[in-house]
């Protein structure tokens, strides 16, 4: 969908953002031989919007900025797009992704807090994002700051309980300047989540705990964009915007194969991942 705020041109701009990160995405993990690749292609779009749409409010020269808005990857796991995010925002140069899980390289295989700038927490124990969001949120009520914070979710870490009690405590609290996104890809390490521990029904649950709930096709970067804008009026609830996505998204043979959920493509599927890539 294309609103007033978005043109055909800047979507297409977007569009190029997202290929070119899921190349980041994939040459760091390949190089690295370890690392998340499909979880992080599954955001893609998601980060892209939020990024360079207009949403998220920071200033890479400026990382520690007190009114910036504050992004936190609760799915930590997806750190190979996290990188590769920043370096293109501007916090650092894009060479520091090639160092992703070396020995004694700040571009850890998790996001820590205070190795590279941009992060603003430490995560990848799953379930923990959303609790350090609404804290953030209550922190700026009490430094009288107006910031936004967002964070990016995945399903399989909504089976934790710690979940469940950061959103009671984000409606109790009137969090509007919180927007979780949940990227909703419907696999974790292990298989599917409807197998391991169903989440269904998703977006009764989170009403039920008085958030305010849009669902969107997480690929479709207008739509997310219309939803992202949407979300920004609600007032005295936090929200969450339900992304539906496909795990692997834009390599066939990854978006088939939930076991590159934790490991890396050789360099001959690489190599076929990169044609697929830049085709679409």
């Amino acid at each position: 969908m294309i609103t007033k705020e978005t043109t055909i041109k800047e979507l297409s701009v977007l569009k190029e953002i997202a290929k070119q990160l899921r190349l980041d995405i994939l040459e760091s993990t390949t190089l690295s031989g370890s690392g998340h690749p499909s979880s992080s292609f599954s955001s893609v779009e998601i980060c892209s919007a939020l990024f360079f749409g207009g949403i998220l409010k920071y200033r890479a020269d400026e990382p520690q900025w007190p009114e910036r808005d504050r992004f936190i990857m609760s799915k930590g796991h997806a750190a190979p797009l996290l990188y590769p995010l920043l370096a293109r925002a501007g916090y650092f140069p894009r060479e520091m992704i090639w160092k992703l899980r070396q020995l004694d390289s700040p571009v850890q295989g998790h996001p820590i807090q205070g190795m590279m700038p941009g992060v603003e927490a430490t995560t990848g124990s799953l379930g923990q994002g959303l609790s350090l969001g609404v804290g953030h949120v209550l922190g700026g009520r009490l430094t009288k700051l107006d910031y936004r914070v967002y964070v990016l979710m995945g399903d399989g870490e909504c089976q934790a309980g710690q979940v469940w009690e950061a959103a009671m405590a984000g409606s109790h609290f009137k969090t509007d300047r919180l927007t979780a996104i949940l990227d909703y890809n419907k696999f974790q390490e292990m298989g599917p989540v409807a197998r391991e521990m169903a989440l269904e029904p998703l977006t009764d649950k989170w009403r039920s705990f008085g958030w305010h709930v849009v669902e969107v096709d997480g690929h479709d970067i207008g739509a997310l964009l219309d939803a992202m804008h949407e979300v920004r009026h609600v007032k005295d609830q936090p929200q969450i915007i339900i992304a539906h996505t496909i795990k692997g998204k834009g390599v066939s043979f990854v978006e088939a194969d939930y076991t590159f959920h934790g490991r890396a493509l050789s360099k001959e599927q690489a190599e076929k991942a990169k044609e697929e890539i830049l085709c679409n």
